[in-house]
């Protein structure tokens, strides 16, 4: 078989494939996920739910919604969205967490719905944490939540893998925090973008449940669309010591999914539940962890790490702490940061921000002292929730300001102004930066260098095969190449934010504003019928969906790219765009076009052989993934809100 754990994962919850497919990378099929989470964008997913005409859950109870984002706003206006959320929720059944419950990715951890072993999604691009106790977790989009309301299933495509093999065992006083913090900086330049990413070795057994559930959280601001841990006795230990926790405190209550059969159960499949060794993986990264140090981001980017000990001697003064939000927030993170701060006070200058991942994580520390100890120290608590980790709330950075973080992204004007600096680290650097009033942390070791490796891999060719092409699907499309070079053309470029929230703009207008801030005469040059070709990373950015559907009205028949952002491919599929990765061919162009012209209307005639998956140019033949019939049957709906539609149960 030659699988990863993904691709796994992924075939168990697949639909309607034939009993003899195995799951690769790249292929695209129809999923059922175990379970999808809404949070505040709930509010969002409602109305587009009702605008296909669902008028129920397909299964209500694959649906959790949970309210944690902007929980300290408290206007007319956000109560009044809270209400008409919780009101959904109850009217159709669906299992509901109110604000002051927690962060919604920990809720899912601790309630058992990222249940190891098992596909999760969230409209929510940390989804990735739920990697940490060994569950598929992936972000979708909000168009996606509502088909799986509407239909239980959404289509979605196997990333490229990777595999991140961690040896050796952490010193004393470095945590996950650090580990991910230095995957970021050491491979910053997107060598795991789009990837799933599969943790694996001998380091393994030396981290904590939290502190996988940190790592893989983060692997979201590393690029990956999956951080996967392997699931192993401390994964089983963790949920049978839940499962004391929930009978002692809750006598005669078995819990739904996290129970004496439940974990059972999961313990006979974990032979299928494994990598096979033999399995492909694109990328091998290798680090020793026994050489990571205490490491800081930033400022404003995780791409960026300095050890503690480099900038402790730059006395880098700072204003604000945060020990909040979903990365490390838990309850052995709370204790972290309380054992630095017991009986010291913050200083005068810093204000220390506190907030529990969850109402649980809270109660917990209360317990057992820590919580009082930063209270005693000078922190400013905050209601379980995200908060200032999202610039939302009280304790925002203002400008000028520097702020260090236990938080996962320090990009700019993140948590506040454009014009001041966060840095991230794990919450002991936090807490005894907030207690020194710079940066800084007493480390006993002197850094060294870290030791790791990155290997990129070849796929040998599989023999050619015939795809079985659906009616109305072509099974061949020709049309001539229009290349743009660009590399990470982000959404702005193909379509221009100050339109974005013209709700009233036509087909016809999104088509004439095309390209408008990448090239002006993109409009003049292309022609209906047109294929085009871009870079690498193509349709970065924001989540506009108008990025995918002004080049469809514009006439684009498809786009091939270098390779695209997740999320453009996911609304250029969900808008009936089809999108094609081909780096071969783009690089040729590059070389035959050079990099001089914005946009080239080649006089190339290309032909996609959707039955052979190749593009013939001329003489040459260029492979290309298998177009499955999750994502031909996208493009003859002419979209997935047409394809909820045809599928309302």
């Amino acid at each position: 078989m030659h699988q990863t754990l993904v691709e796994k994962i992924a075939r168990k919850f697949s639909v309607g494939l034939p009993t003899d497919k195995v799951v690769r990378s790249g292929d695209y099929f129809t999923i059922r996920p175990a379970h999808v989470m809404t949070h505040d964008n709930t509010g969002a997913v409602i109305p587009k739910f009702k605008s296909i005409g669902a008028t129920k859950l397909a299964d209500a109870k694959q649906v959790i919604i949970t309210l944690d984002h902007d929980i300290q706003n408290k206007s007319e206006k956000n109560i009044e969205k809270y209400r008409k959320i919780e009101e959904f929720a109850k009217l159709h059944g669906a299992d509901f967490y109110p604000a002051g419950r927690g962060i919604g990715h920990q809720v899912m951890v601790e309630e058992g719905y990222a249940f190891p072993g098992t596909f999760v999604v969230a409209s929510d691009s940390h989804s990735n944490m739920y990697g940490g106790i060994g569950c598929l977790g992936t972000p979708i989009v909000r168009t996606d939540a509502a088909s799986i309301w509407a239909t239980g299933k959404t289509w979605w495509q196997v990333p490229p893998i990777a595999k991140v093999e961690l040896k050796g065992e952490l010193k004393k006083g470095v945590t996950g925090k650090d580990v991910i913090i230095a995957l970021c900086g050491l491979f910053n330049n997107d060598e795991v973008l789009n990837h799933a990413i599969e943790f694996v070795g001998d380091g393994i057994k030396h981290l904590s449940i939290d502190e996988r559930l940190t790592i893989a959280n983060m692997t979201t601001e590393w690029g990956a669309l999956v951080g996967l841990f392997p699931i192993d006795e401390i994964t089983i230990e963790w949920l049978k010591a839940r499962n004391e926790r929930r009978k002692t405190k809750n006598k005669n209550i078995v819990h739904s999914r996290i129970n004496v059969q439940t974990i059972s159960e999961l313990e006979m499949q974990l032979d299928q539940l494994r990598a096979d060794d033999d399995a492909f993986y694109s990328i091998e990264i290798s680090v020793d962890l026994s050489s990571i140090s205490p490491f800081v981001s930033g400022p404003n980017t995780v791409k960026k790490m300095s050890s503690v000990a480099e900038l402790q001697l730059q006395k880098i003064k700072i204003d604000k702490a945060y020990l909040v939000s979903c990365v490390n927030s838990r309850v052995d993170d709370i204790a972290e940061a309380a054992s630095i701060v017991k009986g010291k006070k913050f200083a005068e200058h810093v204000q220390f921000y506190l907030g529990a991942a969850s109402s649980e994580v809270q109660t917990e520390s209360e317990r057992r002292g820590d919580w009082q100890s930063l209270i005693d120290a000078g922190a400013i608590p905050l209601s379980p929730g995200c908060g200032p980790c999202i610039g939302l709330g009280i304790g925002l950075l203002e400008a000028g300001e520097v702020g260090i973080s236990a938080t996962n992204r320090n990009f700019k004007g993140r948590m506040g102004s454009p014009n001041a600096q966060a840095y991230l680290a794990s919450p002991a650097v936090v807490a005894s930066s907030a207690i020194n009033g710079f940066i800084s942390y007493d480390w006993d070791e002197v850094p060294v260098q870290v030791v790791c490796s990155i290997k990129n891999n070849v796929k040998t060719e599989s023999p050619t095969r015939e795809v079985k092409v659906l009616n109305s699907f072509p099974s061949q499309l020709r049309g001539e190449l229009i290349f743009c070079h660009q590399d990470n053309l982000n959404t702005d470029g193909i379509y221009p934010g100050k339109y974005t929230y013209n709700d009233d703009i036509t087909p016809e207008e999104q088509a004439k504003v095309v390209m408008e801030n990448y090239d002006p005469e993109f409009g003049r040059i292309v022609n209906e019928g047109n294929i085009l070709v871009g870079g690498y990373n193509f349709g970065t950015g924001s989540s506009r969906e108008q990025a995918a559907t002004a080049l469809k009205y514009c006439g684009i028949k498809l786009v091939i790219a270098g390779s695209f952002n997740e999320t453009y491919k996911r609304n250029a599929l969900n808008n009936g765009l089809l999108v094609i990765e081909c780096p071969e061919l783009v690089n040729d162009l590059k070389s035959r076009f050079g990099l001089e012209r914005l946009t080239v209307k080649t006089k190339i005639k290309a032909k996609i052989n959707f039955t052979t998956s190749s593009i013939e140019v001329g003489d040459k033949i260029y492979s290309i993934e298998t177009i499955g019939e999750a994502a031909q049957e996208l493009i003859i709906a002419g979209g997935l809100e047409n394809w909820i539609q045809k599928n309302i149960l």
